[in-house]
């Protein structure tokens, strides 16, 4: 293979000539010459996309973090929803035992400096201050899990002293206490005394109460009626059985306002006041008996 050059001002044209060889090194040569070229090109263009390619992966990881953030505000925000409706169920379970105490207190006829349920209990004595660092969200969650066993503890022991409150009520209300008459005055007591129609010494199993004739005649304690009709020498009598063995019986009455079986309360009007039976004008005739026996009505009177 012959090459011929021609150079100006007529000189005479030069020639080159190639071997077999160089036909197959010429290609070569321009192949990697191209080759070359793009990829020059190529890292020319990388280099002005880089930074757009920097500028999609940034805004990409921003999303990804804002997500992230998210999610985690979302978590703390369902934490203190939480903390906030445990502290809703402490606050109730303190407002009840407020007014559970101030129920108490007043049943049991307490002084009420001595049990102050409307302020805060008084407390005092050296502290040391606390870092921030030192309180995280474990210790509080512990501390608020320990106010509300407290909480709970304290309720259960006030249910209890409540149940006891109301069972020495209810045997107040079946224990026989007071006059059975709202207005008028002793005309006789238990004992012996000079029979009001014979004139001889009798034994007077209950007191009398004199008054006016149709006033009321009230229970002196609660229970279940067992006798509301006639009876000999009471005339008109209700017996009111009121459990632990006691009795009593109100006669001479004019008048019944409750049947057998009823259930009444301590200071019901249960009768109206007359003179039936035996009597020598109108007043209540009141016994009281335990376990069978009479006993003198004047100790649960006065």
């Amino acid at each position: 293979m012959n090459i011929i050059f021609f150079t100006k001002g007529g000189a005479t044209p030069r020639s080159v000539h190639f071997t077999h060889w160089a036909h197959f090194m010429i290609p070569v040569v321009l192949v990697v010459l191209t080759a070359t070229g793009l990829m020059s090109l190529g890292y020319y263009v990388g280099i002005n996309k880089a930074p757009e390619e920097r500028v999609a992966r940034w805004e990409d990881e921003l999303k990804l973090q804002r997500l992230q953030i998210e999610e985690a505000r979302a978590l703390t925000q369902a934490n203190i929803d939480a903390l906030t409706q445990r502290l809703g169920q402490l606050q109730g379970h303190v407002t009840r035992l407020n007014a559970l105490g101030s129920k108490l207190v007043k049943m049991a006829d307490i002084d009420a400096s001595e049990f102050d349920f409307q302020n805060p209990p008084a407390v005092g004595g050296p502290e040391e201050a606390l870092s921030e660092t030192e309180l995280q969200a474990p210790d509080l969650v512990a501390a608020i899990d320990q106010l509300a066993a407290q909480i709970e503890d304290r309720e259960q022991q006030l249910q209890v002293l409540d149940q006891v409150i109301m069972t020495r009520n209810l045997q107040n209300e079946v224990y026989p206490k007071g006059r059975p008459i709202v207005k008028g005055w002793t005309s006789s007591y238990y004992g012996v005394r000079s029979d009001p129609f014979t004139g001889k010494p009798s034994f007077h199993k209950g007191m009398d109460f004199a008054g006016k004739h149709g006033s009321d005649v009230i229970a002196v304690a609660g229970g279940v009626v067992t006798w509301s009709g006639k009876r000999w020498g009471y005339g008109n009598m209700v017996e009111i059985n009121h459990g632990n063995g006691y009795v009593t019986r109100y006669g001479h009455n004019s008048e019944h306002l409750v049947e057998v079986g009823e259930a009444v309360k301590k200071g019901q009007v249960i009768a109206k006041m007359g003179t039936s039976g035996r009597s020598t004008g109108p007043h209540v005739h009141l016994e009281v008996l335990h376990n069978g026996k009479h006993v003198d009505p004047a100790k649960f009177i006065n």
